[in-house]
């Protein structure tokens, strides 16, 4: 299995959490989405939560199909999007045939199943041989240390060792919504040999900085314009 129970437990904080319209996927998703390419004959999202980014998607003329281990929040996404095909399933396990998608979705989830390499072999494996992956993961970096304030010019901190697969559980406050993050943090070579073995390349990578006006907002933020928090890629099958 590479489902996180701990999402599960988190489902309820994390709708709320999602749906403020607050959290930084607002901020980020325009630079995401400048990676996706034009809608094709079936789009897979893997690790759909409530549903957003298969509602954004499904906006943009893809025809979707969402899978999340997370009953409650699967429960969530049909309910906002009655239309929508969404399904529990395990990400190391998908339940679909080979070359069944010619685009797979991964916004922010592979840092959060159990086996992260299982998972990209698992989308390798659906994905048609003219198809891609695009993926958005807490930038590597990021994850690796902290910033000591929040200050635009405070100093980024490591203090553990960057090159190894950590365990992240923090929690977080955003207008009156709490939620616990877990998952892991891992280097960037990690992806890239997921990637490699399930027979992918990488044709585009992304680090977007916070946009100009959040930071005319909050000055504080002018930190994530000095280091990214998200790392963006879109990723091929090798020629077979």
């Amino acid at each position: 299995m590479s489902f996180n129970q701990d999402w599960e437990a988190q489902a309820e904080n994390w709708i709320g959490w999602a749906r403020s319209g607050k959290d930084a996927y607002w901020l980020y998703r325009d630079s995401f989405f400048e990676l996706v390419p034009v809608p094709g004959a079936a789009t897979l999202e893997v690790g759909c939560g409530e549903g957003r980014v298969t509602r954004d998607l499904a906006t943009r003329g893809h025809r979707v199909i969402a899978i999340d281990a997370s009953p409650t929040l699967i429960r969530a996404a049909r309910e906002a999007d009655a239309t929508g095909s969404y399904s529990v399933a395990d990400a190391a396990a998908l339940p679909f045939n080979d070359d069944s998608f010619d685009l797979v979705v991964a916004y922010n989830s592979l840092m959060d199943v159990q086996d992260m390499p299982a998972a990209v072999g698992e989308i390798g494996r659906v994905l048609a041989p003219n198809g891609c992956l695009c993926a958005c993961v807490t930038h590597p970096l990021a994850d690796a240390g902290d910033f000591r304030e929040r200050r635009g010019d405070a100093p980024f901190i490591i203090e553990g060792s960057y090159l190894e697969r950590r365990a992240v559980d923090q929690v977080d406050d955003l207008d009156g919504h709490r939620m616990r993050f877990v998952g892991w943090s891992y280097p960037l070579e990690d992806y890239s040999l997921a990637l490699e073995h399930a027979g992918l390349v990488t044709e585009a990578i992304r680090e977007p900085p916070v946009l100009a006006e959040e930071v005319e907002r909050d000055p504080s933020e002018q930190r994530w314009r000095r280091l990214p928090c998200f790392l963006m890629f879109r990723a091929i099958p090798s020629p077979r």
